[in-house]
């Protein structure tokens, strides 16, 4: 009994074999025709409402949707989507489950395969995913994926439908057919978004450093390895310290969240504002967490002014751009631009004194001009124009200071010294 069974789906499910029917077996016309007709019946039987639908391109993807990204930049452009992206500007795939008209006198694979070859000539999402639904299920994998590998339009629906509807063993047999190693890791590696225990994801993450990525995503997946390693040390010996009140700054600022499966910036700016001034060999220390994942000056710079003024410490940002040379001198130098030094300072509302000694540090004296009359660094106004010898800019300036104020001092005595050889 069993035999005979195995031989009826050897029937219908192979190519060796096709259903019996009264027209000519040659009449290819008719074939043709049928498949339209049922093309056309799934196009009826979709809702149009738009208030149930997403916007999608043809290759699947929905429009104007950005996928989750990992915490390290040139991973996540690896882990979007390989598929081809050129096909139509955009289809409709209804988010509930598709309905399924009465595909089931498509038998013989010939029929099934000339029924998605004008699903997909009709350029509809809806209609392609249906039909490959279809075949997912009346098909054995091999035929399957042998047929799609020829398909390229219906291949990235079917990937793209796999990962959506989360059939991860069926994506993966499939990526392994097409002989795509580093999409089958990718997608492995993407399976840790759905693993919630701390301990677990760093296990899972651990083994994902031997699969067979890129050079350059494999030193990513081990960063990632990495910095949950080490953000589990911080967040434990962090709670600890909140949690018994021994230190002053968990006091004063109680945390917000916890610090696991952060970004990279998100924990060195945690760790530029609770740990700033501990020792490079700690885990935690900022200088430690540069060096271990090759920061960027810049990134690093940015992170921690952002940090440190924001805990109003102007020592510490006073320190941040400070260099001295071999000769013992020392300067101010902001790889981030002196312009951008002055906004960060702004926004977490410095103090005058403080603002006006970094605007004055703005090259470009247009820009320095803007930055001191948007924040009332009258003093950098009365200097530049003192410098610039503009006297007419000057005068005009005394009117947007206070009267009797020291500004207007300055100003007047500026305007009297009969050395300056003005320039109008």
């Amino acid at each position: 009994m069993s035999r005979a069974r195995a031989d009826e789906e050897e029937y219908w499910h192979s190519s060796k074999f096709r259903a019996f029917t009264f027209d000519d077996e040659d009449d290819e016309l008719s074939q043709l025709k049928e498949s339209k007709r049922a093309v056309n019946s799934l196009r009826d039987i979709v809702d149009d409402d738009d208030d149930d639908l997403e916007r999608v391109s043809w290759s699947g993807e929905p429009v104007g949707r950005r996928n989750k990204l990992p915490s390290f930049q040139s991973l996540s452009d690896a882990l979007s989507d390989t598929g081809v992206k050129n096909y139509a500007p955009e289809l409709r795939r209804p988010k509930a489950e598709y309905k399924i008209c009465s595909l089931e006198r498509f038998r013989s694979l010939q029929d099934k395969l000339v029924l998605l070859d004008e699903a997909v000539a009709g350029h509809d999402g809806n209609v392609i995913t249906a039909v490959l639904i279809f075949l997912k299920r009346t098909l054995r994998r091999e035929i399957l994926f042998r047929e799609l590998e020829v398909r390229q339009v219906a291949l990235c629906h079917l990937i793209h439908f796999l990962k959506e509807t989360g059939e991860q063993k069926l994506l993966l047999d499939l990526l392994r057919f097409l002989d795509r190693t580093e999409e089958v890791a990718l997608s492995q590696y993407r399976e840790h978004l759905n693993i919630q225990d701390v301990e677990k994801r760093r296990e899972f993450l651990k083994g994902c450093i031997g699969l067979p990525f890129s050079a350059e995503d494999t030193s990513h997946i081990q960063d990632h390895y990495t910095l949950l390693e080490r953000q589990i040390i911080i967040e434990a010996n962090d709670r600890h310290l909140e949690t018994a009140g021994q230190s002053e700054i968990f006091r004063k600022y109680p945390r917000k969240a916890s610090i696991l499966n952060m970004p990279l910036v998100t924990t060195l700016f945690y760790s530029c504002f609770y740990h700033y001034t501990e020792a490079e060999g700690t885990f935690s220390s900022p200088t430690n967490l540069k060096k271990t994942f090759k920061i960027p000056d810049k990134q690093y710079v940015l992170t921690a002014l952002a940090a440190r003024a924001k805990l109003r410490a102007w020592d510490d940002v006073d320190a941040l751009f400070t260099t001295k040379n071999w000769l013992g001198y020392t300067k101010k130098k902001a790889p981030i631009g002196f312009h951008r030094v002055v906004e960060i300072l702004q926004r977490n509302n410095a103090p005058v004194q403080v603002l006006q000694e970094y605007v004055r540090l703005v090259e470009d004296v247009e820009t320095r001009l803007n930055l001191a009359t948007k924040y009332k660094c009258h003093d950098v106004v009365i200097e530049t124009y003192k410098d610039l010898k503009d006297r007419i800019q000057l005068t005009a300036y005394k009117c947007k200071v206070e009267r009797g104020s020291a500004e207007e001092e300055k100003i007047n005595s500026i305007l009297n010294n009969m050395q300056i050889r003005w320039k109008n």
